[in-house]
């Protein structure tokens, strides 16, 4: 059993906070994964403070020299590597492999926004006005509020955190209390590469405490948020109230449509990639499948094998494929989901029972309408629904039947097909003969509907649009 790692706050510079706060190693009962310090309205009002003090002498920083701090990070990020793996695994519940690739990420997006501290920010425009040049910039906001989950603790802050530093802004980050280790590790990187102090403060405590102290206060003025639907909703009625900028990247409920042209086995594995994955919990994930008749068979006996052969367990167990759940609560949910669906006539494929301790197996079901709620609600965990459609039109108007609208993937080798879908899906991301998980840092991220408030893009030359405000300049000669 290792010792426990210990998580802090960071503010003004310091690292503060006596660590009593438990989290558990979801593979291990009992083994102590991390202790965390728990941050109060007085801890959120010292950060906020650091950071508004720290703000001016930062937005003065060349780019270039914003960006050489990113790129150190980045640098550290990868020498600590192994060690940071780890602890998201213990804290987590995702495989080693996952969790590298998932610092492997991170330090991809600080170096990517590390460039941009050489890029050119605005526009020479031509004027009607004779001996005038006009001339665009774009201007950090001030002092930006990040809150992130738990199933990406360690890639979802850097692609926010980096956007908002290279733009001159500074940054009150409050974490997800589940993943307080992840949160320690990134911004110790930061803090290691040179960040002067005040300019990225961490906090950790209680999602609704910190969370709303942050909406309210009037310092702060922007907050970037990715979880549930109705947190960020209460969070963006606070901001509206008070004029702040808010970002929102919440729920989903992704669809995948399976036409008759596709091959099986390869349709199989787009779908099982994109539900079973991380464990099922990504709001990327896949969750409902439309499949027409003339392969639904033999695409349902390929997916149940795929399902047959992950390894559910400990995340740095090798043999392991597929990690835990991140805690009973989530636990709980699937395995009443599936429960729920059996008793209103669901057939069960494969899993649909928690396997002991935290494990849940990849579970496939059938036998549902597309009314049924399992089409509607975000389960967040490896559950997929399966549903024959009889052509192209009925399945395409079931994929956009969701008041979500993140991602939405079709499996086809017909190229009109896959034209048309990627027109008319109601989506932010539509994916051809690819999982819906799984993104590309440089181009942008978001969703419609339910699932993002549908303004600004995350990730990509786009992420620094929400974090700066666009000023025009008439110059007369």
């Amino acid at each position: 059993m290792s010792n426990p790692a210990i998580a802090q706050h960071l503010i003004n510079g310091q690292w503060l906070g006596e660590a009593t706060t438990k989290r558990m190693n979801p593979a291990r009962p009992g083994e102590l994964a991390t202790l965390a310090p728990t941050g109060g309205l007085s801890t959120i009002n010292e950060a906020i403070t650091a950071a508004a003090e720290a703000q001016h002498t930062w937005s003065e920083t060349p780019p270039p020299a914003r960006g050489a701090i990113l790129a150190a990070a980045a640098n550290l990020l990868r020498e600590r590597r192994d060690t940071i793996a780890a602890d998201l695994v213990r804290e987590e519940g995702k495989t080693l492999t996952e969790a590298t690739g998932e610092v492997t990420r991170a330090i991809d997006v600080l170096r990517f926004f590390g460039s941009l501290g050489w890029a050119p920010t605005g526009e020479v425009l031509t004027s009607g006005v004779p001996n005038t040049t006009v001339t665009t910039s774009r201007e950090p906001l001030g002092v930006v509020a990040l809150i992130t989950p738990w199933n990406f603790p360690l890639a979802i802050p850097a692609w926010k955190m980096a956007p908002a530093l290279i733009s001159g802004n500074t940054v009150v980050f409050k974490p997800a209390a589940l993943t307080p280790m992840s949160a320690t590790h990134l911004a110790s990187a930061l803090h290691d590469a040179g960040l002067p102090a005040g300019v990225m403060n961490l906090v950790h405590g209680r999602g609704r405490e910190v969370g709303d102290a942050l909406a309210r206060d009037p310092r702060i003025a922007a907050l970037s948020f990715t979880g549930s639907t109705a947190v960020g909703l209460r969070l963006q009625e606070t901001l509206n109230s008070r004029r702040a900028r808010v970002q929102l990247e919440m729920g989903g409920n992704n669809a995948v449509l399976v036409l008759d042209d596709a091959d099986p086995h390869k349709a199989a594995q787009v779908v099982a990639g994109g539900a079973f994955g991380l464990t099922g919990q990504a709001c990327t994930a896949t969750s409902r499948v439309y499949v027409t008749p003339g392969i639904k068979a033999q695409f349902l006996d390929e997916l149940i094998t795929l399902a047959g052969e992950r390894v559910v367990g400990d995340g740095l167990n090798p043999e392991t494929t597929m990690g835990v759940v991140v805690d009973e609560t989530q636990l709980q949910q699937n395995v009443q989901t599936v429960q729920d669906a059996i008793g209103r006539g669901a057939t069960v494929l494969h899993g649909g029972t928690a396997a002991g301790d935290l494990s849940f197996p990849p579970t496939i079901l059938t036998g549902l309408p597309q009314t049924d709620p399992v089409f509607h609600e975000e389960t967040f965990g490896p559950i997929l629904t399966v549903l024959e459609v009889p052509d192209y039109e009925t399945g395409l108007t079931h994929v956009n039947d969701s008041h979500y609208g993140l991602t939405a993937g079709i499996c086809t080798d017909n190229l009109g097909k896959a034209t048309d879908f990627a027109k008319r899906a109601q989506v932010g991301v539509v994916k051809v003969n690819r999982p819906t998980a799984g993104l590309d840092l440089h181009v942008p991220f978001g969703g419609v509907k339910d699932s993002s408030t549908n303004t600004f893009r995350e990730q990509g030359h786009n992420a620094v649009e929400f974090f700066t405000w666009s000023k025009t300049t008439y110059t007369g000669v």
